[in-house]
């Protein structure tokens, strides 16, 4: 069963189009110009309940737009949306039971008070009767290793602490489906594995849908076995991590150390691409189709003290995918 439907999704913004100076400033009072631009433009997918999905793009290629949209913040120009079995434009309070929006560069809960004040308040929001409120935090505070925090200030608490509360006035109503937006966003590494933890133990616990957004990589392949890539707008694949590094990174990287100094720099292009030569080691890309081979001819011909072989690092992968602009979308 889809929890989330996404048919021909698009958004347009009119933009006020100013020249410089005085004069353009009188023009633009009098004749005012606009120019289209296309946040998002015609995408499709559906999410399964239960799924964990990584929802990816370089800076402005409309991930957060899209999220705004699902939610029900703005308006789509065209396409149609379902989620949770409504459509979000309308913002129905039923539709809003079930959703929740977390955003790491903002903050709901009050920054002079307590986090557990801002919580009381959330709760009588969503008209969450005191014995499920008691219940919830207890069980959302263990889950998120919050004991004693809650009754500090929030600007008293660290980044991680901060974003543990976020997450969890955000969950307290125990939405079916979460929208994650740079969730781990300026916290760090210890901060970013805890935060994984507790969302995957969420939706394991209540069968959450969840759509993340994250330049974390380690965000994605901690938590995501499926991903959807944006670009210009548009989506260029959805399918799993491993079809990713299939299809948009057809070599390995295999890595020599040698017995001897390398002289011949021309000599080692025969074996594959060289990346990287440091002291005696020397990194290649090898296309798949060619590698048994290559290893063979390598440790016949060279003197090999080690030899590894390893797949390309997925930001590498994702990060050539948007500039070349990739648009071979596959099956999932």
């Amino acid at each position: 069963m889809a929890m989330v439907t996404v048919d021909g999704l698009s958004k347009t913004y009119e933009i006020a189009v100013k020249e410089a100076g005085l004069a353009g400033t009188i023009k633009h009072f009098w004749h005012r110009q606009y120019r289209s631009v296309t946040a998002v433009k015609d995408i499709s997918f559906a999410i399964a309940s239960g799924e964990m999905v990584g929802f990816l793009g370089a800076n402005g290629a409309g991930k957060t737009t899209t999220l705004k949209m699902l939610t029900g913040l703005i308006y789509p120009s065209s396409g149609q949306i379902q989620v949770a079995g409504h459509i979000p434009f309308r913002r129905d309070a039923n539709f809003l039971q079930k959703i929740t929006l977390v955003m790491g560069q903002k903050q709901q809960l009050i920054w002079d008070l307590p986090a557990l004040d801002s919580l009381r308040m959330n709760a009588a929001v969503y008209d969450i009767p005191d014995r499920i409120f008691k219940s919830r935090l207890g069980e959302l505070t263990e889950m998120l290793s919050l004991e004693g925090k809650l009754t500090q200030p929030m600007r008293k608490l660290s980044l991680g602490e901060r974003m543990k509360a976020e997450l969890m006035a955000a969950l307290l109503h125990q939405p079916q489906v979460l929208f994650l937006d740079e969730p781990t966003l300026g916290l760090d590494v210890n901060a970013q594995a805890n935060v994984r933890e507790f969302l995957r133990d969420y939706n394991q616990r209540y069968q959450a849908t969840i759509l993340i957004t994250s330049h974390y990589m380690a965000d994605i392949t901690a938590l995501c076995k499926r991903v959807l890539l944006i670009h210009q707008g548009g989506l260029i694949y959805d399918g799993s991590l491993d079809g990713l590094q299939n299809n948009f990174a057809p070599y390995r990287e295999v890595r020599v150390d040698l017995a001897q100094p390398i002289t011949d720099r021309e000599a080692l292009q025969k074996y594959g691409q060289i990346r990287n030569i440091d002291g005696q080691a020397v990194s290649f890309s090898v296309p798949r189709e060619d590698l048994t081979r290559v290893v063979s001819q390598m440790l016949t011909e060279l003197e090999v003290i080690d030899l590894s072989i390893n797949e390309p690092a997925i930001e590498e992968i994702i990060g050539q995918v948007f500039r070349d602009g990739s648009v071979l979308a596959l099956p999932n």
